[in-house]
């Protein structure tokens, strides 16, 4: 059996605010591109992975990305490391 997914849909409407990174993390000037792995501050539940894939930029610090045993996810460039 074969098992496509679906490439999503952008923009995501965005979930309830969990907690944003700390006052002392500062936000990394890096310039992320589509199918990059970030590491996660807090993976968005306890099952979840710790890490999430970028799948398209909705806004300027604004990334829909997708985590492996979560599903998609809309994020804050403050919310993932370097």
């Amino acid at each position: 059996m074969l098992l496509q997914a679906s490439a999503p849909v952008c923009p995501l409407v965005s979930e309830p605010e969990a907690e944003t990174a700390p006052n002392w993390y500062s936000v990394c000037q890096i310039n992320y591109t589509r199918d990059t792995w970030v590491k996660l501050l807090q993976p968005p539940s306890y099952f979840a992975y710790d890490k999430a894939k970028l799948l398209c930029q909705t806004s300027e610090d604004t990334w829909a990305a997708w985590v492996p045993d979560h599903g998609e996810v809309l994020l804050d460039r403050s919310h993932f490391y370097c």
